[in-house]
């Protein structure tokens, strides 16, 4: 793997990015309601012109918009990687794309990216929504859940089986608008305070023109999409991770006790040189994953892996161990650190599980 390094002018974009979400995007999440989309705030978005960011910027330009972003503002930072996640397996189709993506950039409309269903997550081969043959093309039956941004999206990106028994190779990607006759849903109260929910499709009618891709290839860009943002996860961890060393290193040196300031303590100290170390580790991990992925090295699957694997695990440990150095007041609720704890959790399961990713890095060391 390559050694990274950011150029001044990232620096200076990503500082920019910060203030942006600090001042005008934190006002708009804190106003808007946990578990429901944010119209507003993705609207801010648009006009800031971080969601044309997305479409087709590089991997790194991800990870480092989603990086800034976290570290002031988690509900933003979710709220653009949704719009990218649901809405980049569009670009498979000129017609599509046309339609969806000016309206994604603007904030106008909200994508989703609805692959996981009950039986089916981490295995996403094994997903069961029956594509039915119908006159004209197909009828979606089935459910699919803990999708984001369901059930208020604008249009869905579903992954459906074609081919009953086919594997991965029997599967369709459709973009379903949410107005679709059958097509319903509810939300789901989630620990993240994001929009989550399940999606209920009752014989709901798709056409040829609402094929991404090709039939029965949909798998293919399902996992295109995963790996193009698999290592801005990391990113997210990564922003997280940094936001809790900030407020630990903070408060370590403002808070007395024992008559001295905490940061005095060896334990407190040696805890926040640890989690500065595993943040950095983890930084420049996603950072080369990253860069592996825009220039199409042969190792990125193994080096994406590491920098989720690496990042969400970090980003775990940093804001535990920030919590348990501010002590009951990180506890309370509104807290940024009773915020951050209630976030960093999921990274670990979506987009790839832990131990997949553990499963991924030891295939790729016998390919």
């Amino acid at each position: 793997m390559a050694s990274f390094a950011l150029d001044p002018e990232q620096f200076k974009w990503c500082a920019q990015v910060r203030d942006w979400a600090a001042e005008r995007l934190r006002p708009l999440a804190e106003a808007g309601e946990p578990g429901r989309v944010n119209r507003p705030l993705l609207a801010a978005l648009g006009e800031l012109g971080l969601l044309a960011r997305l479409f087709p910027g590089t991997a790194l330009e991800l990870c480092l918009l989603r990086e800034s972003l976290a570290r002031e503002c988690t509900e933003a930072e979710t709220a653009l990687a949704l719009q990218g996640l649901g809405a980049h397996p569009l670009l498979e189709s000129p017609e599509l794309a046309a339609r969806w993506i000016p309206r994604v950039v603007s904030g106008e409309a909200v994508a989703a990216f609805a692959l996981t269903e009950p039986g089916a997550g981490s295995d996403a081969a094994a997903l069961e929504l029956a594509a039915e043959p119908a006159p004209g093309g197909w009828r979606l039956t089935g459910e699919k859940c803990w999708i984001s941004n369901a059930p208020e999206a604008d249009v869905y990106t579903v992954f459906a089986r074609t081919t009953p028994g086919a594997g991965a190779r029997g599967v369709t990607a459709f973009a379903v608008p949410a107005d679709r006759p059958g097509l319903g849903g509810e939300r789901l109260d989630m620990l993240s305070p994001h929009p989550i929910g399940r999606l209920r499709f009752d014989a709901v009618p798709v056409g040829e023109q609402d094929v991404i891709g090709e039939v029965d290839r949909g798998f293919r860009v399902a996992m295109t999409t995963l790996n193009r943002f698999r290592p801005s996860v990391g990113a997210f961890a990564v922003g997280m991770a940094q936001a809790a060393l900030d407020a630990a290193a903070a408060h370590a040196a403002s808070r007395t006790a024992f008559g001295a300031p905490l940061k005095e303590l060896q334990a407190v100290s040696h805890t926040l040189a640890e989690m500065a170390t595993r943040t950095e580790a983890a930084r420049l991990l996603v950072y080369a994953a990253a860069e592996a992925y825009d220039s199409g090295a042969t190792w990125t699957a193994r080096s994406s892996a590491m920098a989720k694997l690496f990042a969400t695990e970090t980003a775990q440990y940093a804001v535990d161990a920030a919590v348990q150095i501010h002590g009951a007041r990180a506890l309370e609720r509104g807290h940024l650190l009773e915020h951050l704890y209630r976030e960093v959790r999921a990274p670990r399961i979506y987009e790839g599980a832990t131990e997949v990713q553990r499963s991924i890095i030891a295939k790729e060391l016998f390919a």
